[in-house]
């Protein structure tokens, strides 16, 4: 019995600190959005296919577009 409430505290370990990262995840993609409207608004341009769109702001858009598949594939786990 002993190893296997061992093994479910360990899962259960994992699964918080799977769920702990994903939030962390979220509150980052937060800002990368709040940078991405701050540079969008400090440039005038909003069309991504427009061609002095922001480089930083593609680049901050390619991050959070990571992150939310990131977040999608940890939210897969712990399901």
């Amino acid at each position: 019995m002993q190893t296997s409430s061992l093994f479910e505290t360990r899962t259960d370990k994992t699964a918080l600190k799977m769920k702990v990262l994903v939030a962390d995840l979220q509150r980052r993609i937060e800002l990368l959005e709040t940078d991405i409207a701050h540079e969008e608004a400090r440039t005038r341009v909003q069309d991504l296919a427009h061609p002095t769109y922001s480089i930083l702001a593609r680049n901050l858009r390619s991050r959070r577009d990571n992150l939310l598949a990131t977040i999608a594939i940890l939210k897969r786990q712990l399901d």
